[in-house]
């Protein structure tokens, strides 16, 4: 799907075609037929449009016939129906800069995009450049509150995993621990390409312009160094849990085997007194009392002992 808009006296409004200083926006379902369309139609290189379908496309700039294409990585939910998969994914956003238009290609809904298109009326469409930044803030922001979601998502599961110990709360860890190794990839890669824009000043900005672009640096460096720290965190929150969990299993081994120890002291009695031979007092009337007072004083015994030793 293709999208037209237009800033027209301070008021984003849907056109039908491109025109000078337009934003086209392409939007999944994508067809090979409409990105034909619009490369002839803008004079783009249809491989910059085609890029963006490549979900493991990295970030970078290149230039071909005095059009400029930008790839940048983006967060966004995974609709994936397998519970293995990560709770979030990151995707590449083409950013097109030709003579008179700006052009976003994505292969799935973005938020970061929605968020641009809310801002656009306060956006001046003959300034591509500072167009861009914005997507860029946009989409350092993004990775800002899918972190802070994640972060708050494992508090939560961390929490439940100290009142039990299920396999549902460590899968959902792992699940967000896959999330954070797919941003601290894609965050590290748009950070190296803010760093490049900024010495190669790809996309001739002035002084101001120069300074929202190295703010944006930090800002990316910033949300790196926020993934790096939840993933440490959860890294290490998974290690304590396995070794609680190896611990508690053997706490558990250890009791059930000081049980059997006590308890083999009485079949072992018991035993004896039940052989077919002839055995001590065995003609007394409380002849059967005696094997059971000393298995429960043998018993008793033992008891105290691994009590003793702390192994209960």
């Amino acid at each position: 799907m293709i999208q037209y808009f237009k800033n027209i006296e301070g008021v984003t409004t849907a056109i039908e075609k491109a025109d000078n200083e337009t934003w086209v926006n392409i939007l999944p379902p994508l067809k090979h037929e409409e990105f034909a369309e619009v490369a002839g139609m803008l004079e783009i290189p249809i491989e910059f449009l085609q890029d963006s379908l490549d979900i493991d496309e990295r970030s970078r700039f290149e230039l071909e016939d005095n059009v400029k294409l930008i790839v940048i990585k983006t967060p966004t939910e995974n609709n994936s129906f397998n519970e293995s998969d990560a709770f979030y994914i990151t995707i590449p956003i083409c950013i097109i800069l030709t003579h008179n238009q700006i052009v976003t290609v994505n292969s799935f809904e973005n938020g970061a995009i929605k968020k641009f298109l809310n801002t656009f009326q306060n956006r001046h469409a003959d300034k591509k450049s500072m167009m861009v930044l914005k997507i860029f803030e946009k989409i350092t922001q993004a990775f800002m509150e899918y972190l802070k979601e994640i972060n708050h998502r494992r508090n939560i599961l961390e929490q439940k995993l100290y009142d039990s110990n299920r396999n549902e709360e460590l899968l959902e860890l792992m699940r967000i621990q896959k999330s954070l190794v797919y941003f601290v990839t894609a965050l590290r890669s748009n950070e190296m390409l803010l760093l490049k824009l900024s010495r190669t000043n790809f996309l001739a900005l002035n002084e101001d312009e120069k300074e929202v672009l190295d703010d944006l640096v930090v800002d990316m460096s910033q949300a790196l160094e926020m993934a790096n720290i939840y993933t440490n965190i959860l890294s290490s929150t998974l290690d304590a849990f396995a070794s609680i969990i190896s611990n508690n299993q053997n706490m558990v081994l250890k009791r059930l085997t000081s049980i059997t120890i006590i308890l083999q002291f009485p079949v072992l009695i018991a035993s004896i007194y039940g052989m077919n031979v002839p055995i001590p007092y065995q003609h007394q009337p409380h002849a059967f009392y005696i094997p059971i007072i000393l298995a429960l004083s043998v018993s008793i015994i033992m008891a105290a002992y691994f009590l003793r030793k702390k192994w209960f």
